[in-house]
């Protein structure tokens, strides 16, 4: 019988973690671990190796990441620990001990001024603290563990954790009208099909290592995504457009930030999922989980 291939996940608890245990659990190829923060601190950075060596991985994907946008501002110092530090020692391990990665990373690497969707080659520069960090991180794997695969995306959500989609749930029924900036222009990206993608890589025939863009297809601002939440969710409250200006938050945000996926779509044979159908089918699961 062949020796199945450990995979460790870092990040259990979070969104993609949590779609990751849902894919990956029942999988006859992979013994696959999964990391909170209780079993692996990633702003211990010192003891990163030794409890990864604890696992013995064949394959990381490193999903944990401070993603506070806004309280990175002040906690810098723990934001860059945890995106950045704790990146390098990662890679490292890797490095050292042949071990394969698959890292997330963001969008807010780049600073929003775009007018086309963004490719891999584009310029980063991020505009907020969050942004720098998850760049430096991204900076330290490449230079540590060039065999690396670094997916960035965009605008996360699933029927885990805290996000967009279930925040506007939530308001639009305590509330009879919410106003939603419409002057930021990306595309969300469903967890579940951010996990299927990883799945499909690492079944792939060929291992290429780089940077690849990920989220769902289409174009569309955050108002737009708020008014099809509450279309599929069949609400009443009213959703009113509003500028950044009027909603000002502590870290800037990028106005533009759609992610080309041609080259992960081509690399790896992906097929992605258009945002509507994918938020439709993140509706339908909420129902089945609160119904059960």
């Amino acid at each position: 019988m062949m020796n199945r291939q450990r995979i460790v996940i870092t990040g259990a608890s979070g969104q993609l973690g949590s779609e990751l245990k849902d894919l990956l659990s029942g999988e006859p190829l992979w013994d696959c671990v999964f990391l909170g923060r209780q079993q692996l601190p990633l702003e211990q950075t010192e003891a990163i190796e030794g409890l990864l060596s604890g696992y013995a991985p064949d394959i990381i994907i490193h999903a944990g990441a401070y993603t506070a946008v806004d309280k990175a501002e002040e906690e810098a110092d723990l934001a860059d620990k945890v995106n950045h530090l704790a990146c390098a020692e990662i890679a490292r391990y890797c490095r050292h001990h042949q071990v394969k990665l698959i890292a997330i990373s963001t969008d807010y690497v780049f600073d929003g001024l775009s007018e086309e969707p963004l490719n891999e080659e584009a310029p980063t520069r991020p505009i907020n603290r969050y942004g720098i960090t998850k760049l430096e991180g991204e900076k330290a794997i490449q230079k540590i563990c060039p065999d690396a695969i670094i997916i960035r995306t965009s605008w996360v959500y699933s029927s885990y954790g805290r996000n967009f989609v279930k925040t506007m749930l939530r308001l639009m029924d305590e509330r009879e009208e919410i106003s939603v900036v419409n002057d930021q222009v990306g595309s969300p990206t469903y967890a579940a099909d951010l996990a299927t993608a990883i799945r499909d890589i690492l079944k792939a025939e060929r291992w290429v290592p780089g940077v690849y863009h990920y989220s769902n297809e289409g174009q569309l601002s955050w108002y737009d995504f708020a008014v099809a939440i509450k279309e599929l969710a069949g609400k009443s409250c009213v959703v009113r457009p509003i500028s950044s200006e009027e909603f000002p938050t502590m870290a800037k945000r990028p106005k533009y930030s759609l992610l080309d996926k041609a080259k992960i779509k081509q690399t790896f044979g992906l097929e992605v999922p258009y945002w509507k159908d994918s938020l439709q089918s993140m509706l339908a699961k909420i129902n089945s989980q609160n119904s059960k």
